[in-house]
Protein backbone atom coordinates (compact mmCIF):
# COMPACT_ATOMS: atom_id res chain seq x y z
CA UNK A 1 0.00 0.00 0.00
CA UNK A 2 1.40 3.42 -0.94
CA UNK A 3 2.01 6.22 1.55
CA UNK A 4 -0.76 8.23 -0.02
CA UNK A 5 -3.35 5.45 0.16
CA UNK A 6 -2.54 4.86 3.83
CA UNK A 7 -2.95 8.55 4.51
CA UNK A 8 -6.25 8.68 2.66
CA UNK A 9 -7.58 5.81 4.73
CA UNK A 10 -6.49 7.62 7.88
CA UNK A 11 -8.24 10.76 6.72
CA UNK A 12 -11.27 8.79 5.46
CA UNK A 13 -10.79 10.25 2.02
CA UNK A 14 -11.57 8.70 -1.35
CA UNK A 15 -9.11 6.32 -3.05
CA UNK A 16 -9.25 8.04 -6.43
CA UNK A 17 -6.20 10.16 -5.67
CA UNK A 18 -3.91 7.17 -5.39
CA UNK A 19 -5.04 5.87 -8.75
CA UNK A 20 -4.59 9.26 -10.33
CA UNK A 21 -1.05 9.69 -9.03
CA UNK A 22 -0.13 6.18 -10.10
CA UNK A 23 -1.33 7.04 -13.58
CA UNK A 24 0.53 10.31 -13.86
CA UNK A 25 3.89 9.19 -12.51
CA UNK A 26 6.08 6.16 -12.97
CA UNK A 27 8.18 7.04 -9.93
CA UNK A 28 7.72 5.62 -6.44
CA UNK A 29 5.35 7.37 -4.06
CA UNK A 30 7.00 10.39 -2.49
CA UNK A 31 9.34 10.84 -5.47
CA UNK A 32 9.07 13.91 -7.67
CA UNK A 33 8.55 13.08 -11.33
CA UNK A 34 11.31 14.51 -13.49
CA UNK A 35 10.38 17.27 -15.92
CA UNK A 36 10.22 16.21 -19.54
CA UNK A 37 13.53 16.43 -21.31
CA UNK A 38 13.84 19.17 -23.84
CA UNK A 39 11.22 21.24 -22.04
CA UNK A 40 13.55 23.65 -20.23
CA UNK A 41 13.03 27.37 -20.56
CA UNK A 42 14.91 29.04 -23.38
CA UNK A 43 16.73 31.95 -21.77
CA UNK A 44 16.94 35.11 -23.85
CA UNK A 45 18.95 38.26 -23.27
CA UNK A 46 16.59 41.10 -22.43
CA UNK A 47 17.63 44.74 -22.77
CA UNK A 48 15.57 47.92 -22.44
CA UNK A 49 15.88 51.58 -23.30
CA UNK A 50 16.18 53.67 -20.15
CA UNK A 51 12.88 55.57 -19.73
CA UNK A 52 13.47 56.78 -16.18
CA UNK A 53 13.77 60.43 -17.27
CA UNK A 54 10.23 60.44 -18.69
CA UNK A 55 8.53 58.36 -16.01
CA UNK A 56 10.12 59.39 -12.71
CA UNK A 57 8.32 62.36 -11.19
CA UNK A 58 5.75 62.44 -14.01
CA UNK A 59 2.37 63.22 -12.46
CA UNK A 60 0.45 63.32 -15.75
CA UNK A 61 1.84 60.58 -18.02
CA UNK A 62 0.62 60.34 -21.60
CA UNK A 63 -1.21 57.26 -22.82
CA UNK A 64 1.90 56.20 -24.72
CA UNK A 65 3.97 56.41 -21.53
CA UNK A 66 1.32 54.50 -19.59
CA UNK A 67 1.32 51.79 -22.23
CA UNK A 68 5.12 51.59 -22.20
CA UNK A 69 5.08 50.89 -18.47
CA UNK A 70 2.05 48.59 -18.35
CA UNK A 71 2.53 46.51 -21.48
CA UNK A 72 6.30 45.94 -21.51
CA UNK A 73 8.81 44.41 -19.11
CA UNK A 74 10.87 47.62 -19.09
CA UNK A 75 11.67 48.42 -15.44
CA UNK A 76 14.41 51.00 -15.92
CA UNK A 77 12.35 53.71 -14.19
CA UNK A 78 12.22 51.78 -10.90
CA UNK A 79 14.77 52.58 -8.21
CA UNK A 80 16.67 50.23 -5.91
CA UNK A 81 14.94 50.94 -2.61
CA UNK A 82 16.10 48.17 -0.28
CA UNK A 83 19.32 46.83 1.18
CA UNK A 84 19.34 44.07 -1.42
CA UNK A 85 18.42 44.72 -5.05
CA UNK A 86 15.27 43.09 -6.31
CA UNK A 87 16.27 40.79 -9.21
CA UNK A 88 15.01 41.40 -12.73
CA UNK A 89 15.56 38.32 -14.87
CA UNK A 90 12.91 38.40 -17.62
CA UNK A 91 14.56 35.89 -19.92
CA UNK A 92 11.66 33.43 -19.66
CA UNK A 93 9.07 35.90 -21.00
CA UNK A 94 7.02 35.81 -23.01
CA UNK A 95 6.74 32.07 -22.44
CA UNK A 96 7.49 30.08 -25.57
CA UNK A 97 4.44 27.80 -25.53
CA UNK A 98 0.69 28.27 -25.31
CA UNK A 99 -0.29 27.03 -21.85
CA UNK A 100 -3.08 27.62 -19.36
CA UNK A 101 -2.34 26.79 -15.73
CA UNK A 102 -5.03 25.80 -13.26
CA UNK A 103 -4.46 27.53 -9.93
CA UNK A 104 -6.48 26.68 -6.80
CA UNK A 105 -6.78 29.33 -4.12
CA UNK A 106 -9.22 30.25 -1.34
CA UNK A 107 -11.76 32.86 -2.39
CA UNK A 108 -11.96 36.38 -1.03
CA UNK A 109 -15.46 37.79 -0.49
CA UNK A 110 -14.30 41.15 -1.87
CA UNK A 111 -12.97 39.60 -5.10
CA UNK A 112 -15.81 37.62 -6.70
CA UNK A 113 -13.84 36.56 -9.78
CA UNK A 114 -10.04 36.24 -9.63
CA UNK A 115 -9.97 35.42 -13.35
CA UNK A 116 -10.80 39.05 -14.07
CA UNK A 117 -8.46 40.56 -11.50
CA UNK A 118 -6.64 43.49 -13.08
CA UNK A 119 -3.22 42.59 -11.69
CA UNK A 120 -3.46 38.98 -12.78
CA UNK A 121 -4.63 39.93 -16.27
CA UNK A 122 -1.62 42.23 -16.61
CA UNK A 123 0.78 39.53 -15.42
CA UNK A 124 -0.77 37.10 -17.90
CA UNK A 125 -0.04 39.49 -20.76
CA UNK A 126 3.53 40.22 -19.66
CA UNK A 127 4.51 36.59 -19.05
CA UNK A 128 2.54 35.02 -21.89
CA UNK A 129 1.23 32.43 -19.42
CA UNK A 130 -2.54 32.11 -19.09
CA UNK A 131 -4.09 31.14 -15.76
CA UNK A 132 -7.43 29.69 -14.75
CA UNK A 133 -8.18 30.37 -11.09
CA UNK A 134 -10.26 27.81 -9.23
CA UNK A 135 -11.87 29.35 -6.14
CA UNK A 136 -14.26 27.50 -3.83
CA UNK A 137 -17.23 29.32 -2.29
CA UNK A 138 -16.36 31.56 0.66
CA UNK A 139 -16.55 29.60 3.88
CA UNK A 140 -16.22 26.24 2.14
CA UNK A 141 -12.48 26.33 1.52
CA UNK A 142 -11.55 23.51 3.92
CA UNK A 143 -14.14 21.09 2.55
CA UNK A 144 -13.30 22.04 -1.03
CA UNK A 145 -9.61 21.40 -0.43
CA UNK A 146 -10.31 17.98 1.08
CA UNK A 147 -12.60 17.05 -1.81
CA UNK A 148 -10.02 18.22 -4.35
CA UNK A 149 -7.27 16.11 -2.77
CA UNK A 150 -9.50 13.06 -2.42
CA UNK A 151 -10.78 13.31 -6.00
CA UNK A 152 -7.35 12.58 -7.42
CA UNK A 153 -7.64 15.57 -9.77
CA UNK A 154 -5.04 18.17 -8.80
CA UNK A 155 -4.53 21.58 -10.41
CA UNK A 156 -1.13 22.76 -11.59
CA UNK A 157 -0.57 25.08 -8.62
CA UNK A 158 -2.11 25.29 -5.15
CA UNK A 159 -2.08 28.54 -3.19
CA UNK A 160 -2.01 27.93 0.59
CA UNK A 161 -0.64 24.40 0.09
CA UNK A 162 0.02 24.08 3.82
CA UNK A 163 -3.65 23.13 4.10
CA UNK A 164 -2.51 19.63 3.21
CA UNK A 165 -2.71 17.48 6.38
CA UNK A 166 0.83 17.53 7.73
CA UNK A 167 1.93 20.46 5.57
CA UNK A 168 4.06 20.68 2.44
CA UNK A 169 6.43 17.90 3.41
CA UNK A 170 3.54 15.50 3.90
CA UNK A 171 2.22 16.54 0.50
CA UNK A 172 5.63 15.82 -1.00
CA UNK A 173 5.98 12.45 0.71
CA UNK A 174 2.48 11.44 -0.34
CA UNK A 175 3.16 12.32 -3.96
CA UNK A 176 0.97 15.42 -4.23
CA UNK A 177 3.57 18.22 -4.30
CA UNK A 178 6.78 18.47 -6.28
CA UNK A 179 10.25 18.80 -4.85
CA UNK A 180 11.57 21.91 -6.61
CA UNK A 181 15.05 21.87 -5.09
CA UNK A 182 16.97 20.88 -8.21
CA UNK A 183 14.81 23.06 -10.49
CA UNK A 184 14.70 26.32 -8.57
CA UNK A 185 17.99 27.94 -9.58
CA UNK A 186 17.37 27.31 -13.29
CA UNK A 187 13.64 27.84 -13.55
CA UNK A 188 13.08 30.49 -10.86
CA UNK A 189 16.12 32.79 -10.98
CA UNK A 190 14.32 35.75 -9.39
CA UNK A 191 12.94 33.80 -6.45
CA UNK A 192 16.28 32.07 -5.95
CA UNK A 193 18.24 35.32 -5.98
CA UNK A 194 15.82 37.07 -3.65
CA UNK A 195 15.50 34.31 -1.04
CA UNK A 196 19.29 33.84 -1.00
CA UNK A 197 20.03 37.56 -0.63
CA UNK A 198 19.28 37.47 3.11
CA UNK A 199 20.00 34.74 5.65
CA UNK A 200 16.58 35.01 7.33
CA UNK A 201 14.79 34.75 3.98
CA UNK A 202 16.89 31.73 3.08
CA UNK A 203 16.35 30.02 6.41
CA UNK A 204 12.58 30.46 6.51
CA UNK A 205 11.96 29.19 2.96
CA UNK A 206 13.76 25.84 3.11
CA UNK A 207 12.91 22.62 4.94
CA UNK A 208 15.03 21.21 7.73
CA UNK A 209 16.75 18.86 5.27
CA UNK A 210 17.34 21.55 2.65
CA UNK A 211 14.39 21.00 0.30
CA UNK A 212 12.61 23.76 -1.59
CA UNK A 213 8.96 22.76 -1.79
CA UNK A 214 7.28 25.97 -2.81
CA UNK A 215 7.30 29.72 -3.37
CA UNK A 216 6.79 31.74 -0.18
CA UNK A 217 5.72 35.30 0.32
CA UNK A 218 8.93 36.97 1.50
CA UNK A 219 9.47 40.62 2.34
CA UNK A 220 12.39 43.04 2.00
CA UNK A 221 12.29 43.53 5.78
CA UNK A 222 10.67 42.14 8.91
CA UNK A 223 7.23 43.69 8.79
CA UNK A 224 5.94 45.76 11.68
CA UNK A 225 3.74 44.14 14.31
CA UNK A 226 0.25 44.25 12.83
CA UNK A 227 -1.99 43.50 15.82
CA UNK A 228 -2.47 45.24 19.15
CA UNK A 229 -4.62 47.44 21.37
CA UNK A 230 -6.31 50.56 20.01
CA UNK A 231 -8.19 53.22 22.00
CA UNK A 232 -10.66 55.82 20.78
CA UNK A 233 -9.22 59.28 21.44
CA UNK A 234 -12.58 60.51 22.66
CA UNK A 235 -12.52 57.83 25.39
CA UNK A 236 -9.24 59.18 26.70
CA UNK A 237 -10.71 62.67 26.68
CA UNK A 238 -13.92 61.60 28.45
CA UNK A 239 -12.08 59.69 31.15
CA UNK A 240 -9.32 62.27 31.54
CA UNK A 241 -6.75 59.46 31.67
CA UNK A 242 -3.53 58.81 29.82
CA UNK A 243 -2.95 55.69 27.73
CA UNK A 244 -2.82 52.87 30.30
CA UNK A 245 0.26 50.68 30.65
CA UNK A 246 -0.17 48.28 33.58
CA UNK A 247 -3.05 45.86 34.12
CA UNK A 248 -4.23 47.95 37.07
CA UNK A 249 -4.22 51.11 34.92
CA UNK A 250 -6.19 49.27 32.25
CA UNK A 251 -8.75 48.19 34.84
CA UNK A 252 -9.17 51.78 35.99
CA UNK A 253 -9.46 53.05 32.41
CA UNK A 254 -12.12 50.49 31.49
CA UNK A 255 -14.11 51.29 34.63
CA UNK A 256 -13.96 55.02 33.85
CA UNK A 257 -14.94 54.28 30.25
CA UNK A 258 -18.02 52.44 31.45
CA UNK A 259 -18.91 55.32 33.73
CA UNK A 260 -18.49 57.67 30.74
CA UNK A 261 -21.14 55.75 28.79
CA UNK A 262 -19.27 52.98 26.99
CA UNK A 263 -21.51 50.06 27.94
CA UNK A 264 -19.01 47.34 26.88
CA UNK A 265 -15.71 49.25 26.74
CA UNK A 266 -13.29 46.43 25.83
CA UNK A 267 -14.02 44.51 22.64
CA UNK A 268 -12.21 41.51 24.01
CA UNK A 269 -12.76 38.67 21.60
CA UNK A 270 -14.61 36.91 18.87
CA UNK A 271 -15.11 33.58 17.18
CA UNK A 272 -11.95 34.13 15.15
CA UNK A 273 -9.65 34.14 18.13
CA UNK A 274 -9.18 37.54 19.75
CA UNK A 275 -9.41 35.94 23.20
CA UNK A 276 -5.99 34.39 22.61
CA UNK A 277 -3.98 37.33 21.33
CA UNK A 278 -1.21 37.49 23.90
CA UNK A 279 -2.22 41.08 24.64
CA UNK A 280 -3.73 40.83 28.11
CA UNK A 281 -2.70 37.25 28.83
CA UNK A 282 0.83 38.10 27.68
CA UNK A 283 1.24 40.44 30.64
CA UNK A 284 1.07 37.34 32.83
CA UNK A 285 3.38 35.31 30.58
CA UNK A 286 0.39 33.18 29.63
CA UNK A 287 1.00 33.36 25.88
CA UNK A 288 -1.56 32.05 23.41
CA UNK A 289 0.31 28.92 22.38
CA UNK A 290 3.94 27.89 22.14
CA UNK A 291 6.71 30.40 22.85
CA UNK A 292 10.40 30.49 23.76
CA UNK A 293 11.16 30.68 27.48
CA UNK A 294 14.12 32.53 29.02
CA UNK A 295 16.40 29.63 28.09
CA UNK A 296 15.28 29.52 24.46
CA UNK A 297 13.28 26.33 25.00
CA UNK A 298 9.73 25.72 23.82
CA UNK A 299 7.01 26.26 26.43
CA UNK A 300 3.20 26.30 26.32
CA UNK A 301 1.57 29.58 27.27
CA UNK A 302 -1.63 28.26 28.89
CA UNK A 303 0.45 26.18 31.32
CA UNK A 304 2.43 29.06 32.81
CA UNK A 305 2.48 29.88 36.55
CA UNK A 306 0.38 33.06 36.43
CA UNK A 307 -2.46 31.54 34.36
CA UNK A 308 -4.87 31.48 37.32
CA UNK A 309 -4.08 35.11 38.07
CA UNK A 310 -4.87 36.04 34.46
CA UNK A 311 -8.13 34.06 34.49
CA UNK A 312 -9.17 35.61 37.78
CA UNK A 313 -8.60 39.08 36.34
CA UNK A 314 -10.64 38.38 33.21
CA UNK A 315 -13.42 36.73 35.22
CA UNK A 316 -13.64 39.88 37.33
CA UNK A 317 -13.63 42.19 34.29
CA UNK A 318 -16.33 40.10 32.65
CA UNK A 319 -18.45 40.20 35.82
CA UNK A 320 -18.06 43.99 35.95
CA UNK A 321 -19.37 44.29 32.38
CA UNK A 322 -16.10 45.62 30.97
CA UNK A 323 -16.06 43.16 28.04
CA UNK A 324 -18.32 42.84 25.01
CA UNK A 325 -21.02 40.34 25.96
CA UNK A 326 -20.63 38.36 22.73
CA UNK A 327 -16.84 38.01 22.98
CA UNK A 328 -16.98 34.22 22.66
CA UNK A 329 -19.09 34.14 19.49
CA UNK A 330 -18.89 37.44 17.58
CA UNK A 331 -17.73 37.29 13.97
CA UNK A 332 -15.80 40.02 12.15
CA UNK A 333 -18.86 42.00 11.04
CA UNK A 334 -20.33 41.92 14.55
CA UNK A 335 -17.06 43.18 16.00
CA UNK A 336 -16.85 46.06 13.53
CA UNK A 337 -20.46 47.02 14.19
CA UNK A 338 -19.65 47.13 17.90
CA UNK A 339 -16.44 49.05 17.25
CA UNK A 340 -18.13 52.00 15.57
CA UNK A 341 -20.95 52.10 18.15
CA UNK A 342 -20.93 54.08 21.39
CA UNK A 343 -20.53 50.85 23.38
CA UNK A 344 -16.85 50.29 22.60
CA UNK A 345 -13.83 52.34 23.63
CA UNK A 346 -11.05 49.78 23.03
CA UNK A 347 -10.38 47.32 20.20
CA UNK A 348 -7.76 44.61 19.90
CA UNK A 349 -7.11 44.48 16.16
CA UNK A 350 -5.00 45.82 13.31
CA UNK A 351 -4.61 49.60 13.10
CA UNK A 352 -4.88 49.22 9.32
CA UNK A 353 -8.33 47.68 9.70
CA UNK A 354 -9.42 50.23 12.26
CA UNK A 355 -8.09 53.11 10.19
CA UNK A 356 -10.63 52.04 7.57
CA UNK A 357 -13.56 51.34 9.89
CA UNK A 358 -12.93 54.00 12.50
CA UNK A 359 -11.22 56.94 10.84
CA UNK A 360 -12.02 56.74 7.15
CA UNK A 361 -15.60 55.56 7.35
CA UNK A 362 -16.71 57.09 10.66
CA UNK A 363 -14.20 59.87 11.48
CA UNK A 364 -13.24 58.27 14.80
CA UNK A 365 -9.65 59.05 15.81
CA UNK A 366 -7.68 56.53 17.82
CA UNK A 367 -4.29 55.86 19.37
CA UNK A 368 -2.25 52.71 19.86
CA UNK A 369 -1.24 51.28 23.22
CA UNK A 370 1.64 48.96 23.95
CA UNK A 371 0.64 45.55 25.26
CA UNK A 372 -0.14 45.76 28.99
CA UNK A 373 2.45 44.85 31.60
CA UNK A 374 1.82 43.45 35.05
CA UNK A 375 4.12 45.79 36.95
CA UNK A 376 5.27 49.33 36.28
CA UNK A 377 8.67 49.23 34.60
CA UNK A 378 8.15 45.82 32.98
CA UNK A 379 8.95 45.57 29.27
CA UNK A 380 5.92 45.28 27.03
CA UNK A 381 6.08 42.14 24.91
CA UNK A 382 4.40 40.32 22.03
CA UNK A 383 4.78 37.01 20.24
CA UNK A 384 3.76 38.62 16.93
CA UNK A 385 7.04 38.72 15.03
CA UNK A 386 7.63 38.70 11.31
CA UNK A 387 10.55 36.61 10.06
CA UNK A 388 10.42 38.09 6.54
CA UNK A 389 7.92 35.33 5.72
CA UNK A 390 4.64 36.94 4.79
CA UNK A 391 1.63 36.64 2.56
CA UNK A 392 0.85 33.28 0.99
CA UNK A 393 2.78 30.28 -0.29
CA UNK A 394 2.36 28.26 -3.47
CA UNK A 395 3.21 24.67 -4.36
CA UNK A 396 3.37 22.96 -7.74
CA UNK A 397 1.60 19.62 -7.88
CA UNK A 398 2.83 16.38 -9.42
CA UNK A 399 -0.01 16.65 -11.94
CA UNK A 400 1.26 19.97 -13.29
CA UNK A 401 1.15 19.83 -17.10
CA UNK A 402 4.03 22.28 -17.59
CA UNK A 403 6.32 22.64 -14.57
CA UNK A 404 8.56 25.20 -16.25
CA UNK A 405 5.59 27.42 -17.08
CA UNK A 406 4.29 27.14 -13.51
CA UNK A 407 7.67 28.11 -12.09
CA UNK A 408 8.07 30.97 -14.56
CA UNK A 409 4.61 32.31 -13.71
CA UNK A 410 5.35 32.25 -9.98
CA UNK A 411 8.90 33.54 -10.44
CA UNK A 412 7.66 36.73 -12.11
CA UNK A 413 6.28 37.87 -8.75
CA UNK A 414 9.85 38.08 -7.40
CA UNK A 415 11.16 40.25 -10.22
CA UNK A 416 11.35 44.04 -9.99
CA UNK A 417 8.46 44.42 -12.46
CA UNK A 418 6.46 41.82 -10.60
CA UNK A 419 7.12 43.58 -7.28
CA UNK A 420 5.76 46.83 -8.76
CA UNK A 421 2.60 45.32 -10.25
CA UNK A 422 1.69 43.01 -7.37
CA UNK A 423 2.18 45.68 -4.70
CA UNK A 424 1.12 48.82 -6.54
CA UNK A 425 -1.17 47.70 -9.35
CA UNK A 426 -1.53 49.37 -12.73
CA UNK A 427 0.57 52.40 -13.60
CA UNK A 428 -1.47 55.54 -14.26
CA UNK A 429 -4.85 54.77 -12.72
CA UNK A 430 -3.54 53.21 -9.51
CA UNK A 431 0.07 54.34 -9.00
CA UNK A 432 2.72 56.71 -10.30
CA UNK A 433 6.52 56.84 -9.87
CA UNK A 434 8.26 59.51 -7.80
CA UNK A 435 11.58 61.23 -8.53
CA UNK A 436 13.54 58.41 -6.85
CA UNK A 437 11.91 55.61 -8.80
CA UNK A 438 9.53 54.62 -5.99
CA UNK A 439 5.90 53.76 -6.81
CA UNK A 440 3.23 55.62 -4.85
CA UNK A 441 -0.55 56.07 -4.82
CA UNK A 442 -1.56 59.63 -5.80
CA UNK A 443 -4.61 61.13 -4.10
CA UNK A 444 -6.78 60.50 -7.17
CA UNK A 445 -5.69 56.85 -7.39
CA UNK A 446 -8.40 54.26 -7.91
CA UNK A 447 -7.24 52.93 -4.53
CA UNK A 448 -8.68 56.02 -2.84
CA UNK A 449 -11.27 57.00 -5.46
CA UNK A 450 -12.79 53.79 -6.73
CA UNK A 451 -15.15 54.32 -9.70
CA UNK A 452 -17.51 51.84 -8.02
CA UNK A 453 -17.35 53.69 -4.70
CA UNK A 454 -15.79 50.85 -2.72
CA UNK A 455 -13.74 51.60 0.45
CA UNK A 456 -9.98 51.26 0.66
CA UNK A 457 -10.38 48.05 2.69
CA UNK A 458 -11.75 46.57 -0.56
CA UNK A 459 -9.74 48.43 -3.19
CA UNK A 460 -6.44 47.32 -1.64
CA UNK A 461 -7.49 43.84 -2.78
CA UNK A 462 -9.23 44.93 -5.97
CA UNK A 463 -6.37 46.85 -7.61
CA UNK A 464 -3.34 45.11 -6.11
CA UNK A 465 -2.44 41.80 -4.43
CA UNK A 466 -2.28 42.16 -0.66
CA UNK A 467 -1.35 38.59 0.27
CA UNK A 468 0.38 36.59 -2.43
CA UNK A 469 3.46 34.44 -3.20
CA UNK A 470 5.57 37.49 -3.99
CA UNK A 471 7.83 40.18 -2.56
CA UNK A 472 5.39 42.03 -0.33
CA UNK A 473 6.27 45.68 0.30
CA UNK A 474 3.78 46.16 3.14
CA UNK A 475 5.24 49.32 4.66
CA UNK A 476 5.10 51.30 1.42
CA UNK A 477 2.29 49.70 -0.60
CA UNK A 478 -0.44 49.07 1.95
CA UNK A 479 -2.80 51.96 1.10
CA UNK A 480 -4.19 51.99 4.62
CA UNK A 481 -0.69 52.74 5.92
CA UNK A 482 0.38 55.28 3.29
CA UNK A 483 -2.94 57.11 2.94
CA UNK A 484 -2.75 60.85 3.47
CA UNK A 485 -3.15 61.50 7.18
CA UNK A 486 -2.95 57.83 8.16
CA UNK A 487 -1.14 57.01 11.39
CA UNK A 488 -1.65 53.26 11.13
CA UNK A 489 1.98 52.69 10.15
CA UNK A 490 3.21 54.92 12.97
CA UNK A 491 1.32 52.80 15.50
CA UNK A 492 2.66 49.55 14.06
CA UNK A 493 6.19 50.92 13.96
CA UNK A 494 5.95 52.07 17.59
CA UNK A 495 4.71 48.65 18.67
CA UNK A 496 7.54 46.93 16.83
CA UNK A 497 10.27 49.16 18.23
CA UNK A 498 9.01 49.13 21.82
CA UNK A 499 7.88 45.57 22.49
CA UNK A 500 10.06 42.57 23.24
CA UNK A 501 9.68 39.69 20.74
CA UNK A 502 12.40 37.41 22.06
CA UNK A 503 9.82 34.77 22.98
CA UNK A 504 8.39 34.54 19.44
CA UNK A 505 8.56 31.14 17.74
CA UNK A 506 10.15 31.08 14.27
CA UNK A 507 8.36 29.28 11.38
CA UNK A 508 9.36 25.72 12.28
CA UNK A 509 8.28 22.66 10.29
CA UNK A 510 7.49 19.10 11.33
CA UNK A 511 8.36 15.82 9.73
CA UNK A 512 5.44 13.85 8.30
CA UNK A 513 5.36 11.56 11.32
CA UNK A 514 5.57 14.50 13.72
CA UNK A 515 2.96 16.53 11.86
CA UNK A 516 0.23 13.96 12.23
CA UNK A 517 0.80 13.57 15.96
CA UNK A 518 1.33 17.30 16.53
CA UNK A 519 -1.95 18.09 14.78
CA UNK A 520 -3.80 15.49 16.84
CA UNK A 521 -2.41 16.72 20.15
CA UNK A 522 -2.67 20.38 19.16
CA UNK A 523 -6.35 20.08 18.27
CA UNK A 524 -7.11 18.36 21.56
CA UNK A 525 -5.17 20.91 23.60
CA UNK A 526 -6.72 23.86 21.76
CA UNK A 527 -10.22 22.53 22.38
CA UNK A 528 -9.43 21.94 26.03
CA UNK A 529 -7.97 25.42 26.45
CA UNK A 530 -10.91 27.09 24.72
CA UNK A 531 -13.49 25.27 26.80
CA UNK A 532 -11.88 25.80 30.18
CA UNK A 533 -10.66 29.35 29.66
CA UNK A 534 -13.97 30.55 28.21
CA UNK A 535 -16.05 28.96 30.97
CA UNK A 536 -13.78 30.29 33.71
CA UNK A 537 -13.82 33.83 32.30
CA UNK A 538 -17.63 33.70 31.95
CA UNK A 539 -17.91 32.52 35.56
CA UNK A 540 -19.39 29.13 34.64
CA UNK A 541 -16.40 27.48 36.33
CA UNK A 542 -14.37 28.71 39.31
CA UNK A 543 -10.80 29.86 38.75
CA UNK A 544 -9.56 26.78 40.60
CA UNK A 545 -10.93 24.67 37.73
CA UNK A 546 -7.69 25.64 36.01
CA UNK A 547 -5.92 22.97 38.09
CA UNK A 548 -8.09 20.29 36.49
CA UNK A 549 -7.45 21.84 33.06
CA UNK A 550 -3.70 21.59 33.55
CA UNK A 551 -3.97 18.01 34.80
CA UNK A 552 -6.04 17.03 31.78
CA UNK A 553 -3.57 18.75 29.45
CA UNK A 554 -0.76 16.70 30.93
CA UNK A 555 -2.75 13.49 30.51
CA UNK A 556 -3.53 14.39 26.90
CA UNK A 557 0.19 14.48 26.10
CA UNK A 558 1.35 18.06 26.67
CA UNK A 559 4.94 16.94 27.28
CA UNK A 560 4.96 14.98 24.02
CA UNK A 561 3.46 17.98 22.21
CA UNK A 562 6.24 20.22 23.51
CA UNK A 563 8.92 17.67 22.63
CA UNK A 564 7.71 17.68 19.00
CA UNK A 565 7.99 21.46 18.88
CA UNK A 566 11.39 21.41 20.55
CA UNK A 567 12.73 18.89 18.04
CA UNK A 568 11.44 21.03 15.17
CA UNK A 569 12.98 24.15 16.72
CA UNK A 570 16.34 22.40 17.14
CA UNK A 571 16.31 21.45 13.45
CA UNK A 572 15.30 24.97 12.42
CA UNK A 573 18.23 26.41 14.36
CA UNK A 574 20.57 24.09 12.45
CA UNK A 575 19.35 25.11 8.98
Amino acid sequence: MTKWSKRLITLTLLPALVLSIAACSSTDAGQTPAPEKGNSIERKEVAFTDISSTIRGNTAPSQAQIDEVNTTLNDTYLGDLFDQKIPNDYSAYPYSKDVTLDVWLPADPNIPDMNNHKVQKQIEKLTGIKVNFITPPVGQEADAFTLMISSGELPDIIINPERYPGGLEAGLNDGAYMDLTDLMETNAPNYSAWRNSDEMRRKTTVTDDGKLLGFYGIAPYSEWTWFGTLIKKEALEKTGLDVPATIDEWHTFLQKSKEAGYAEPLNYGSSYGQIFTGIINGAYGVWDWTFLDNHGKVAWGPAQPKAKEYLATMQQWNKEGLLNRDWATADFNQRMASAISDKTSVMMDSPDTMWSYWKQQNDIDFVGALNPVLNEGDKSATTYKNFMRTGRAAAITTQCKDVEAAMAWLDFNYSKKGWEIVNYGEYGTVHLIDENGKPYFPEDSYIYNDPDGQPVATTLLKYRMHSWPSIRDEHHSNPLIVAKGSYSGEIRKEWTENMDTSMAMPPITFTQEEASREAELGNQLATLRSEYFAKIIMGELPVDAYDKFLSEAQKMGLDEFLSLHQAALDRYNQR
